[in-house]
């Protein structure tokens, strides 16, 4: 583990100049681990009660904020009960009884007037709390922050800690997102924090701890490729390094072959982080903002569309600054495998008969094969697909998926605003001397839609610089017909040769 309050150091500078803050961040990167270990640092040096509670178990109370309160305060007093501490720093018992509604702020107030220590408090999962209970009980941290004087005690400083950041809270509490808002309860937060992936330097840092503690070594490859899959996010840094080293097995030097294994077996298991992310791409607010990046077109902005943008970046599916794309290449396949999972039952073909003799895929009958497959089904498939601006996309990345998946690896790239989606195919085969080879076939998708011009000379000129990244001298341009005006479906997919800007001979397949 990385010492966390390194991770997070303007924290400690908001509480020595006794502020109230949010700290914010994806699920599992590493939150409620950095404040424990920043209470218990705060607490050792004598002068701080600091300590960290759940807010988890309010969930059930709803609007109910007085059993809200009643949770809340249980939940705090175990979480100091648990520290060890002596009696005379612990809340008071029992809680001074007061209406319903300013129990919480009642409580806090006894507290600290008998705290020989100031008081800082760190209220993790405050997501947890909804409706009117979370108004509640931030409102009553805004009256207990602005009355606080020696006469009147209260928490020398407070971390809100959730995935949501200050402009989601002001919207669930009735708050306008927009403006500073004298009736919110967040006009006393000095600051919004968010706890950041790690670096390339941290996570080799990280996997040192292991090779110091066992002598396993991860090599240079495979720590970049790491970073490559994961930008960093925590939970996937350490899921794969446990995939590899635990559930795999691994005993020699861990290379960059491992974790392209584990980020397979990751992904096939859906493990709970990645399946409670995905679950997410149906809420109204979140395809808002993912249905244009997988599309690849440009979103509608509306009033809305910064707050849902937020939001979803709150969510960690997202990177946190333009251009507009998903966060990392393993969220950004677990999100078409997923969204393509309905359209995936329909293919029949056996992948392994795509195999050549001499060990290749063979690229031109899976093209001919979903030429048959999208006059079949294509149509059907479109109409019942929920992100419908990106079906045709996520239709032939799950055909691609389930005949490549079983000895290949499809990589993707898209990102909002780019009019295409790109896809290399790679796929392992031995060579006639039994040397180990790499095809690598390399796709770019198109989308013609309803009042545009055909998309094929700019779709060459970017297939052109694709295969010219790649270091490929061909590849294949599919391009979607969206307009009323298109052949019925029965007269789709015509192939067609065409040449690139730069020369390169290309096939064209028309859907």
């Amino acid at each position: 583990m990385l010492p966390p309050t390194q991770r997070l150091p303007q924290a400690r500078v908001l509480i020595d100049m006794d502020r109230y803050f949010v700290l914010h961040a994806p699920r599992q990167t590493g939150k409620t681990t950095t404040l424990r270990t920043l209470a218990s640092e705060l607490t050792a040096e004598g002068d701080t009660a600091a300590l960290l509670f759940s807010c988890e178990r309010a969930k059930t109370a709803g609007d109910d904020y007085p059993a809200a309160e009643s949770l809340l305060l249980d939940a705090l007093r175990e979480a100091a009960e648990r520290t060890g501490w002596p009696k005379k720093l612990l809340p008071p018992d029992p809680w001074p009884q007061v209406t319903p509604g300013s129990r919480f702020g009642s409580a806090l107030s006894e507290w600290c007037r008998r705290s020989p220590r100031r008081v800082v408090l760190f209220l993790d999962e405050i997501d947890a709390l909804q409706g009117n209970s979370l108004i509640s009980i931030l409102s009553q941290l805004r009256d207990g922050h602005n009355a606080r004087h020696e006469r009147h005690p209260f928490p020398a400083s407070v971390a809100l800690c959730g995935m949501r950041d200050l402009r989601d809270y002001k919207i669930t509490s009735g708050g306008d997102p927009g403006r500073s808002n004298p009736a919110s309860p967040f006009n006393i937060v000095a600051k919004s924090l968010r706890l950041g992936d790690f670096t390339a330097d941290q996570i080799g840092e990280l996997y040192d701890q292991h090779t110091q503690a066992t002598g396993q070594e991860f090599t240079k490859d495979a720590i970049d490729r790491v970073f490559e899959l994961t930008q960093g996010q925590p939970w996937l840094v350490n899921a794969l390094a446990h995939e590899i080293t635990i559930k795999m097995g691994a005993t020699e030097a861990i290379t960059a072959g491992h974790v392209d294994d584990a980020k397979e077996r990751l992904i096939r298991q859906r493990a709970t982080h990645l399946d409670a992310l995905v679950a997410r791409l149906h809420e109204p607010r979140v395809k808002r903002v993912m249905e244009p990046v997988v599309a690849g077109s440009f979103p509608d902005v509306d009033v809305t569309f910064s707050d849902d943008l937020s939001y979803v970046r709150d969510l960690g599916l997202i990177k946190q600054k333009p251009p507009l794309e998903v966060a990392n290449p393993i969220y950004r396949e677990v999100i078409l495998r997923v969204l393509g999972a309905p359209s995936e039952q329909y293919v029949m073909v056996n992948p392994r008969s795509f195999v050549q003799p001499d060990g290749r895929f063979d690229l031109a009958r899976l093209l001919e094969e979903f030429v048959v497959f999208w006059r079949e089904h294509g149509e059907v498939l479109i109409q019942q697909e929920g992100y419908h601006e990106a079906a045709c996309q996520i239709i032939l990345m799950a055909f691609l998926h389930r005949l490549v998946n079983g000895g290949g690896h499809l990589d993707r790239e898209y990102a909002a605003g780019t009019k295409r989606l790109d896809v290399l195919i790679r796929w392992p085969y031995t060579g006639p001397e039994g040397e180990r080879l790499m095809q690598r076939e390399a796709m770019e998708l198109k989308v013609w839609r309803a009042g545009k011009d055909d998309p094929l000379p700019e779709g060459l000129a970017q297939l052109d610089r694709y295969l010219d990244r790649l270091s490929l001298s061909t590849g294949v341009l599919v391009i979607f017909d969206r307009r009323p005006e298109a052949s019925p479906w029965n007269e789709r997919g015509d192939f067609e040769q065409a040449t690139t800007p730069s020369g390169r001979q290309v096939t064209v397949l028309r859907g």
